[in-house]
């Protein structure tokens, strides 16, 4: 198992862990959302971490604030700009500097502003906690809303189905009746073939019961 794997299976796996570059950002034991069901609803399954003092914000479009969400979680302003300044120093060293030497300024440095090592490593701690806590949250809140969607989509798409049938029932049931009514003209018409076209006018016309067809 690698050093990354390892550190991700430390702390609940709240370490994101990448095998290859190309892939998509994994936490060890966090299932990404997709919109395959069975991967959505493990997602989901997963236990909530119980770490929001006050209710996270949403995400509009996917834009996540995580300063709210870090508050919410309860981690103070001092504690976030500690976390702050610590990966703005380690972003400031030089590429290629040898992790030990990283490690000689970066504690140099915390020394010399007076600021302990284990409340840097308790408010990051905190903050993957939290950002675990809220994709976790996310999670079910996503799948309670597009089960729900996924039952209203099916009882629409029952009705859809029953309505057709009445519709196509209704449709064939008047074709029926244009036939049979057209049948029975046709019998009646004879009658009125019998006595001539001219003698149906002037009765058509004549009576008050009686309307001229319109010209089709």
């Amino acid at each position: 198992m690698s050093d990354k794997k390892s550190w991700g299976s430390t702390v609940m796996g709240w370490f994101v862990v990448q095998d290859q570059p190309q892939q998509a950002d994994q936490s060890s034991d966090y299932v990404p959302f997709s919109d395959d069901q069975a991967t959505r609803k493990a997602a989901a399954a997963q236990p909530q971490l119980d770490v929001f003092s006050s209710p996270p914000p949403a995400a509009p479009g996917g834009e996540v604030d995580y300063e709210k969400v870090f508050e919410a979680a309860g981690i103070d302003a001092d504690s976030r700009e500690r976390v702050k300044r610590t990966q703005e120093l380690l972003s400031s060293l030089p590429p290629g500097t040898d992790d030990a030497v990283k490690k000689q300024i970066v504690m140099a440095s915390l020394k010399a502003f007076a600021v302990p090592v284990e409340q840097i490593v308790e408010a990051t701690a905190q903050q993957l906690q939290a950002l675990e806590a809220y994709i976790r949250a996310g999670a079910a809140d996503t799948e309670k809303v597009t089960s729900e969607a996924e039952l209203r989509i099916k009882q629409y798409e029952e009705e859809i189905v029953k309505l057709k049938s009445v519709m196509q029932s209704r449709v064939e049931e008047q074709q029926a009746v244009v036939k049979r009514c057209n049948d029975k003209k046709l019998e009646i018409q004879k009658v009125l073939e019998f006595f001539g076209q001219e003698t149906v006018a002037r009765v058509v016309r004549d009576s008050p019961k009686l309307k001229e067809p319109a010209a089709g």
